[in-house]
């Protein structure tokens, strides 16, 4: 086969009939470990926000949980567990659609819908884990002459070389979000910008929620983070559809252009893994060392705890990971936490 663009490899590599997230197996859990595979307090955390956004829209009558990219539905099955057994009255009323283009799996709760295609949410939480970094994307070079070019990829080994130079769309999405840049290799981040602000259009009134590996302008890198994982394992990111193939989001920007296609987006935030966890309940604490002596069990399952929360909130690890919130038709009402407004 000759060489493509990344987009267009990315996309059969991932998604195409024996792709990565699409065919038949144990699913992306088995390949690399994401918050949700985790630990449980990253779906207690998650109910802490639905029931913040049951309140903040004066609790309708049905709310729904939207998980975009949702594996196997992991999130949502540990979310309702966790509602029905802490919350009966919002468990009674919450609708779980989990969103992915792999087939339903054998023994998923019958309470959890299945669907391949974002569906309007009239009233709840749109929530994307590490979705966006799995959206095809073109990943542009600078040439010798200082000419930003598409680069084309073998899909069979992974050789590149460079392609014709940006069309106008793409070298005006550079400029504006790689402003006086030094950059030597980006992931172009216009498609990923019109997915998400597509997602956050499907939200009648509510959140929509992405947390991902990402940049905004402040820390761009410079030489691109496309990559590979396979059976736990960073790999060199071949588009044959053996390895996933992950690239850090420009998230203020796909921020900036779902406010811009949604006129009903009140506000648009972002903050660290670790700061949103830290609001919604999760901490790293230890429990006093009294009580491995008054409740030796109850001490080694608070320890246990404790140490995964740690897990969750690490900086330069999953604590690091960047959470964007834009609230639809939700005016002055923000998230608990310490979220910093999106500055374009």
């Amino acid at each position: 086969m000759s060489h493509l663009p990344w987009h267009a490899a990315i996309e059969r590599a991932l998604y195409g009939p024996e792709g990565f997230f699409v065919r038949e197996g144990s699913g992306p859990a088995a390949h690399f470990r994401t918050s949700v595979h985790a630990s449980p307090l990253f779906a207690g955390a998650v109910l802490a926000l639905t029931r913040w956004v049951d309140a903040a829209l004066d609790r309708p009558e049905q709310l729904t949980v939207c998980d975009v990219g949702a594996g196997r539905g992991e999130l949502l099955v540990a979310l309702g567990a966790q509602a029905r057994a802490a919350d009966p009255g919002l468990a009674d009323r919450l609708r779980l659609v989990a969103v992915e283009r792999a087939a339903r799996p054998q023994g998923l709760p019958a309470w959890v819908c299945w669907t391949d295609r974002i569906e309007p949410v009239q009233a709840g939480l749109l929530f994307a884990n590490e979705w966006l970094d799995n959206v095809p994307c073109e990943i542009a070079e600078t040439d010798a002459d200082g000419v930003p070019r598409y680069v084309l990829v073998d899909p069979a080994t992974g050789a590149e070389r460079l392609g014709e130079p940006l069309d106008a769309a793409d070298a005006a999405w550079l400029d504006d979000w790689y402003p006086q840049r030094a950059v030597e290799r980006a992931e172009l981040g216009r498609l990923r910008d019109a997915a998400w602000a597509e997602a956050v259009g499907a939200v009648g009134r509510g959140l929509a929620v992405a947390v991902d590996y990402a940049h905004t302008r402040a820390d761009r890198p410079p030489f691109g983070t496309l990559t590979g994982y396979r059976d736990g394992r960073q790999v060199e990111p071949v588009p044959d559809g053996s390895c996933d193939l992950t690239a850090h989001v420009a998230l203020d920007a796909c921020l900036d252009a779902a406010a811009r296609a949604n006129p009903r987006v009140t506000h648009s935030l972002w903050t660290t893994q670790r700061a949103a966890l830290q609001a919604l309940g999760v901490s790293g604490a230890r429990p006093p060392l009294a009580q491995a002596s008054s409740d030796p069990a109850g001490y080694v399952r608070a320890l246990a705890a404790a140490g995964e929360a740690a897990e969750l909130t690490a900086v330069g690890g999953l604590g690091s990971f960047l959470w964007a919130a834009q609230a639809v038709d939700m005016a002055g009402c923000e998230p608990p936490g310490r979220w910093q407004t999106l500055v374009s």
